[in-house]
């Protein structure tokens, strides 16, 4: 997983979501965590997480309500759920209602982030973004506006998928630098707008609208206008 993936922890035991919080933001994980199921829906919305590490056991709405909301909303996000329970039945429960894996507590935190890896492999490696007449499949790591291929470098290409996972939501500089170069990579800020400049070179060509706008004193947005 990249630096600044963003992981949300539904979890009600705060010293499993803390112990969860500070050892993935440890590794350069961006980490939002909620202690109930209304919590988790309303953190979801804000944050568009990657991937959901998802207690069943929760107060009020359980883990499996949450999972089915999130579901029946149209989003494929990746799902991991977490619980005490070890009975095949409740596993067989959650997968069928669109689960991706299942993990029994306790368990060990590099065994958690092997399956995240391994169910953002599997949809990262299903997926096409689109935002407009741009194309960007992230399996081949190739990039098209309309008809035309784009010859990206490896940075030019992360810091364009970034912005179209996150399209129309505008990204500020540090996030951006977070995101693409790692926390704590100690690079000038200003490295961002360079890089802004040499895509935008690269993708908006003549007689082609402007694909990445600037939101003076925030940062840059996706969108074709």
């Amino acid at each position: 997983m990249r630096p600044g993936t963003r992981i949300l922890v539904v979890e009600d035991d705060p010293s499993i979501a803390r112990l969860l919080q500070l050892e993935l933001e440890h590794r350069g994980y961006e980490v939002c965590c909620a202690a109930d199921g209304e919590e988790g829906l309303a953190a979801f919305e804000r944050l568009r997480p990657d991937v959901v590490v998802l207690d069943i056991m929760l107060p009020g709405m359980d883990g499996v309500g949450v999972l089915r909301r999130l579901r029946e909303a149209g989003h494929r996000t990746p799902v991991i759920m977490l619980t005490a329970r070890d009975a095949t039945g409740d596993k067989v429960h959650s997968l069928d209602r669109g689960a991706d894996d299942y993990l029994t507590k306790p368990f060990e935190v590099e065994e958690l982030l092997a399956r995240m890896r391994a169910v953002l492999r599997r949809v990262e490696g299903e997926e096409v973004l689109r935002v407009g007449s741009l194309t960007v499949d992230t399996s081949a790591r190739e990039v098209r506006r309309g008809g035309r291929a784009v010859a990206l470098t490896a940075r030019e290409y992360d810091l364009l998928e970034l912005l179209a996972r996150n399209g129309r939501r505008v990204l500020s500089r540090e996030k951006i630098l977070d995101r693409v170069w790692g926390e704590g990579a100690g690079v000038d800020p200003n490295v961002v707008d360079v890089y802004v400049g040499y895509l935008r070179r690269k993708l908006e060509g003549p007689g082609e609208g402007r694909l990445i706008h600037t939101v003076r004193g925030v940062g840059y947005v996706l969108r074709e206008d």
